[in-house]
């Protein structure tokens, strides 16, 4: 492990990471010594089985406390664009850029934070996934069918009013007990998620890809002993 911090731009990173799996850069954690850190815990999984490496772009939610209205009807109708002008709001979401994974603090709450509309404008912006500490993620057939890809401990019904608030961003959080600091790198597959801090994602990544060609190797040679055409998973 170099004793000094490599200077990578974003693009280099996302280039670095693109092809490691979770359990590469899992490996690649451990060869630098980090045994014990960056893996989230596995009660947070996948929406569906795909794959996203990204960069960290983080924003913490909290419990609303309070008072909720008692408006119904049309009068509810306007208090809820009130709350989302003034109350749950989404500054960040202005400023995702390519390469950004969303990390949403969102203390554990059952609330659809994220839905169909707003992960296409995330997306359109260059988003590439979403990981959160609850629920954060409704409309999941639509999800699903774009091609959204969210890690999360659970799938939620409500809308945001009267149960969660907006509180900071571009802050470290923790997800799953790994702190997430902006600018780590995340990595998230059907294995589940893991985070490497960014002063140690060169020399991760060089192991991780270590690992990653003496697993092609072998399977490779596997295949050719099974008689398969190899494809794009040993080549």
């Amino acid at each position: 492990m170099s004793n000094v911090t490599q200077e990578v731009t974003r693009a280099e990173l996302l280039e670095l990471y693109k092809d490691l799996r979770v359990c590469d850069v899992r490996d690649g954690m451990d060869w630098v010594g980090m045994h014990g850190y960056g893996t989230v815990d596995k009660k947070v999984r996948p929406l569906f089985r795909t794959k996203a490496v990204g960069i960290a772009r983080t924003a913490r939610y909290l419990p609303f406390e309070g008072p909720m209205t008692n408006k119904t009807g049309d009068e509810y109708t306007e208090w809820v664009k009130w709350y989302y002008g003034n109350v749950c709001t989404d500054p960040w979401g202005k400023e995702v850029e390519e390469g950004d994974f969303i990390c949403l603090d969102v203390c554990g709450i059952d609330v659809g934070l994220i839905g169909s509309n707003n992960s296409l404008d995330h997306k359109k912006r260059g988003a590439r996934g979403y990981l959160t500490n609850g629920g954060g993620i409704r409309d999941t057939d639509e999800v699903i069918h774009q091609g959204i890809p969210v890690w999360s401990e659970f799938v939620s019904q409500g809308m945001d009013q009267g149960r969660i608030r907006y509180y900071e961003k571009d802050i470290p959080i923790a997800i799953g007990g790994v702190a997430i600091y902006p600018g780590d790198v995340v990595v998230a597959d059907g294995d589940g998620v893991v985070v490497v801090p960014q002063k140690l994602a060169v020399d991760v990544a060089k192991y991780a890809h270590q690992e990653l060609k003496g697993d092609k190797a072998g399977r490779k040679r596997l295949y050719e002993a099974l008689g398969w055409d190899p494809d794009e998973t040993v080549l």
